[in-house]
């Protein structure tokens, strides 16, 4: 019996941001074609690259992706890969939607390498950061930030050394689009 290939979207963590662990995408989407993988796509300088390879374990996938990126580049950055459906239950799972194109851009998703510890969650009090609010789904934190993400204290860091878990932000705009591409793919 022959595995069909899957298409899967990963998500790096601080690729290209503020001049650190910078990478080509041209030489990370080479990267990914010397793993195997097939019909590399990439969005964007922050690290998004899309792929299709026979069905695997996501968790194995990002452990080969981020072992190459090590070897390849010298950097060591999370990577977390996600299916089509996993990317698309996150965007129709969100509380802030928003008909506005102005609010996409407000409108965060940070994505969780595992589910978090629900006891470190409820020391979060959610009325510290107002007006920016998060709501908790799974493996998915949604930020809502009016004000911008730039000025949040709600930012990727934060979460991550809260919850203690490896996480990435993308915000909706970015999502849907790799949404977009992963369902053209």
């Amino acid at each position: 019996m022959t595995q069909s290939n899957c298409t899967y979207i990963s998500i790096l963590r601080g690729i290209n941001v503020g001049g650190r662990n910078s990478i080509k995408m041209d030489a990370l989407r080479q990267m990914y074609s010397d793993l195997g993988y097939t019909d590399v796509q990439s969005y964007i300088q922050s690290g998004n690259v899309l792929f299709h390879h026979q069905q695997s374990d996501t968790q194995t996938l990002e452990q080969v992706i981020s072992h190459s990126i090590t070897e390849t580049f010298g950097i060591n950055v999370p990577v977390l890969v996600l299916t089509i459906d996993k990317l698309r239950d996150a965007i129709n799972n969100n509380p802030f939607t928003t008909t506005d194109p102005k609010d996409l851009n407000t409108i965060h998703l940070n994505f969780l390498s595992r589910m978090p510890d629900t006891g470190l969650v409820d020391k979060i009090t959610p009325e510290r950061f107002l007006p920016d609010e998060f709501r908790l789904s799974g493996k998915v934190i949604y930020l809502h930030c009016p004000n911008c993400y730039g000025n949040t204290k709600l930012n990727n860091t934060f979460f991550e050394k809260r919850l203690k878990i490896a996480a990435t932000c993308r915000n909706l705009k970015t999502t849907t689009e790799l949404l977009a591409m992963a369902e053209k793919l």
